[in-house]
């Protein structure tokens, strides 16, 4: 079974994934970087999966806050429609904005896998795209965002924003900081933006979680299933706390705080590994 050391670093690993999945800093990103430092008693396949898989925790606590507006259909109200178009409209959306990702990852993974998953790698990506938030909030004072509710954003809006999210099969990039930043440069709100991202990760983690289970295959040891489980229910957790604390946070200020908080990390982590280690 899983002794006392192990399971306290599942637990930091899961609130390090509660707080950096909605957040646009990358959770995959720190997850790699903290177990350079912290490493989990488990085989490579094993934290491979476990990387990816672990953010079912953080799907799972958006689709509990999001219920309402996620659910396609109604139960309570038989006067109105069983159907609830704008939503079907929106979903189909999503489904639109998965596929440039969908092909992507599934051209690329293992290559990613085996050449890009490294802390350099990361660090460049979190200071690329940190200048990226930075200067992009800047050219966005001078605009009204055109999009400022999901019901506006179109199928072309929509695939733009997908093509933007490929960008982040590279560690470090954040799949919410790919997408946020494409939306913003579109004309897309900060909220619309954030709650496009929520819809846009339910299809998307679980397809990869999907993807590495079924590499993974399902022969769990006993600590393994325990690592697994878990880290979700601290995702979800943390998650729940996270995503409300986004959404106050975007309707009074905008993301330069995490692109520098961004820069400022990928600095460190370029020193210590560059430099140090």
């Amino acid at each position: 079974m899983l002794d006392f050391i192990e399971l306290l670093k599942v637990i930091f690993l899961g609130i390090v994934e509660g707080i950096t999945e909605w957040l646009p800093i990358s959770s995959t990103g720190h997850m790699l970087l903290v177990d350079e430092f912290l490493q989990l008693n488990a085989n490579d396949a094993f934290k491979e999966m476990f990387f990816v898989v672990i953010q079912l925790g953080a799907i799972l606590a958006v689709v509990v806050l999001f219920w309402h507006k996620m659910l396609p259909f109604q139960l309570q109200d038989r006067k109105k429609p069983f159907w609830k178009k704008d939503t079907l409209s929106l979903w189909l959306k999503v489904v639109v904005a998965c596929i440039p990702g969908a092909a992507v990852t599934l051209l690329f993974d293992d290559v990613i896998e085996a050449h890009l998953h490294t802390p350099v790698v990361i660090a460049c990506a979190l200071i690329l795209y940190g200048i990226a938030f930075l200067l992009v909030e800047d050219w966005n004072k001078a605009r009204r965002p055109r999009i400022r509710s999901l019901s506006e954003i179109t199928y072309q809006t929509a695939l733009i924003i997908g093509l933007f999210q490929v960008l982040s099969i590279i560690p470090g990039t954040s799949r919410s900081g790919s997408t946020i930043i494409g939306a913003l440069i579109i004309g897309v709100s900060r909220v619309a933006a954030a709650e496009f991202t929520f819809f846009l990760a339910v299809p998307v983690m679980f397809g990869m979680s999907a993807l590495k289970l079924l590499k993974f295959g399902f022969a769990f040891t006993g600590a393994e299933l325990v690592t697994l489980l878990a880290g979700m229910a601290v995702a979800f957790l943390v998650s729940l706390a996270v995503i409300k604390f986004l959404m106050n946070y975007i309707r009074k200020h905008d993301f330069k705080a995490f692109g520098w908080y961004r820069i400022a990390l990928g600095a460190l982590v370029l020193v210590y590994f560059l430099a140090i280690k």
